[in-house]
């Protein structure tokens, strides 16, 4: 159910929102398997690099071994597929979904704030979070990129640990529906991703729809190089478009 229906007292709906909202209490297996889950979706989401690659076997019988659910029967969809295919295919088909178009950037605090300065602040924010966690993010990545934060939520928990998971939901909404678009199987790792998070509410999915339109907020912040597409703007389907210019062209070898 995506919403309180409006005839329950105000209260009422506000202590039901809080605790959908709210982690379900978990046993220690399920918060091992769960963090397992976790970890396993942030593997999925980084650049297929030679190490990737070659630990493929060990990561798909990892999947098929999780206890049964949404999350991982959307994993072993994904997982099929990453087995399959060469090296190439792979590297090619991540630079092409996740670098080339941003309707499908994997960093998170773009769909909430565009390229704006109040981007910044909030990268600036996660960090300290992670900080305060007592986790070195040390991989060269920045902290809102997927990865990291799927990473971190394995580490910390359900509960501050998952909280930029929740906060960033639209986000996630609209990655999803933009992969689900391109037909490409990366669609099935969001699919796991959104299965373990509480369902969104009709503000939620009115939003996402809004920022599929609109695209996030857009600020001049000197990205003129980069063209049309560099201030924020959403480009039509299967559009170039420069790699956004915070990110560093490496991938993080500490995040896994």
């Amino acid at each position: 159910m995506n919403a309180v229906p409006p005839t329950v007292p105000a209260r009422v709906r506000t202590r039901l929102r809080a605790a959908v909202r709210r982690p379900a209490r978990l046993t220690p297996e399920e918060t091992r398997d769960r963090a397992l889950v976790l970890r396993l979706l942030s593997l999925a989401l980084q650049y297929p690099d030679a190490e990737l690659a070659a630990a493929r076997p060990t990561v798909l019988a990892a999947v098929r071994a999780l206890p049964p659910s949404p999350a991982a029967t959307e994993l072993a969809a994904f997982t099929t597929w990453f087995a399959e295919q060469d090296p190439q295919t792979l590297e090619r088909h991540y630079v092409e979904t996740f670098d080339l178009r941003r309707r499908s950037s994997l960093y998170l605090t773009y769909y909430l704030h565009g390229d704006t300065r109040r981007r910044g602040m909030a990268l600036l924010t996660l960090a300290r979070r992670y900080q305060a966690a007592g986790w070195d993010m040390s991989g060269g990545e920045l902290p809102d990129h997927l990865p990291v934060v799927l990473e971190f939520a394995a580490l910390a928990g359900t509960g501050a640990g998952e909280a930029p998971l929740r906060q960033h939901r639209r986000g996630l909404d609209l990655i999803h529906r933009a992969l689900e678009s391109a037909g490409s199987p990366y669609r099935h790792v969001l699919a796991a991703l959104l299965a373990l998070l509480p369902p969104p509410s009709r503000a939620d999915e009115e939003a996402v729809t809004k920022l599929a339109a609109e695209g996030p907020p857009n600020e001049d912040v000197g990205l003129d190089p980069y063209g049309t597409y560099g201030h924020g703007e959403f480009a039509p389907p299967d559009t170039f478009v420069p790699p956004l210019p915070a990110p560093p062209a490496s991938h993080p070898e500490g995040a896994r």
